[in-house]
């Protein structure tokens, strides 16, 4: 049961990597020369969202 609840919560990680490498795409095409800009802050941002999942798997496993 808790791996089914981990599924359905993996789903706001999932998301949320997927808007934030559009927003960095869509950045990137407007005004190219920001892309270092833009990537330092979109890996921040992939490893935030990333820390919730691995949060969620973690007490998955502990509950």
């Amino acid at each position: 049961m808790n791996m089914i609840g981990y599924g359905l919560a993996a789903i706001g990680p999932g998301v949320g990597i997927g808007l934030i490498f559009a927003a960095y795409i869509a950045g990137v095409a407007r005004q190219p020369e920001a892309q270092g800009r833009l990537q330092s802050i979109a890996i921040l941002g992939f490893a935030l969202a990333e820390a919730l999942a691995i949060i969620g798997i973690a007490l998955a496993f502990v509950l």
